[in-house]
């Protein structure tokens, strides 16, 4: 596995053959949250990891705006990984309607399309969580701590959930200066109104294959959305992982993982 540094985007790569598949993460991520996905699924294909702007490794931007996002995403795949010809994209939540923009803004780089938990609508009853989340790691004093164990224990009491403090603490990073988070916090949680909407796409469709995985346990995808979803993106399938919520690679990864791999084995761009 090997980190990349484009003039765009930092970017990780695992595994050296087979189909080329690009990751696209949500809120709080970074590429390296699929990293047991892409090794699961090689040596049949090779993945890139993509830390989106204002998160990860990447740099920071003024502002948080899907084309934006989608159009430095494609810069970077037209750089190296896309050079080629197109690839398959999977994005879940944020970065799944980031994938979403870069199909309909970019599809002679997108082969495949696989949407993770989100729909191209308003997303709905996550900005207070997310607000809370983001209020919290901002609270944290950082010049008090020394591990990221001090950090932890600082973010028990506003996140009682070890599962979700230990996913955040991911973004803590040792520089030079000590320890900082990784996403752009303040814009972070001034844009959540931009971030849970979808903009306006025009008349643009793809045409391409596109697999919608929603968890069972979530709703984020619903019924109603699906008109729009089809408008958009026409050859839609939608397949439903029961046990999962919201982070389906996450909690289920097996069977995410066969139904991805069903998917790109078997269906023609």
């Amino acid at each position: 596995m090997a980190d990349f540094r484009t003039s765009t985007l930092h970017t990780t790569r695992v595994g050296d053959d087979g189909d080329r598949i690009v990751f696209l993460h949500g809120l709080f991520g970074r590429g390296k949250n699929f990293t047991r996905i892409a090794k699961d699924l090689q040596p049949d294909f090779r993945s890139l990891l993509v830390d989106l702007p204002n998160h990860g490794r990447s740099g920071w931007t003024d502002r948080v705006d899907y084309r934006q996002m989608a159009d430095s995403v494609a810069e970077t795949l037209r750089e190296d990984f896309a050079a080629e010809g197109p690839v398959a994209v999977v994005g879940h939540s944020l970065g799944g309607k980031v994938a979403m923009v870069l199909a309909l803004r970019h599809p002679e780089l997108v082969s495949r399309l696989v949407v993770v938990d989100i729909a191209p609508t308003r997303s709905g009853g996550g900005e207070g969580e997310f607000a809370h989340l983001l209020d919290s790691l901002a609270a944290v004093d950082l010049t008090a701590v020394q591990r990221r164990s001090d950090a932890d224990e600082a973010l028990k009491e506003p996140i009682p959930w070890d599962t979700t403090r230990s996913f955040l603490l991911q973004n803590l990073r040792r520089g030079p200066d000590g320890l900082s988070w990784e996403p752009n916090l303040e814009l972070l949680r001034s844009s959540l109104d931009a971030i849970g909407g979808f903009p306006d796409t025009g008349e643009a469709v793809y045409e391409g294959p596109v697999l919608w995985v929603a968890g069972g346990r979530s709703d984020y995808v619903r019924d109603e959305h699906a008109p729009q979803m089809r408008r958009l993106f026409p050859r839609t399938h939608r397949v439903t992982i029961r046990e999962a919520g919201h982070w389906v690679h996450s909690q289920e990864p097996e069977k995410f993982v066969a139904v991805l791999r069903g998917f790109l084995a078997h269906t023609e761009a």
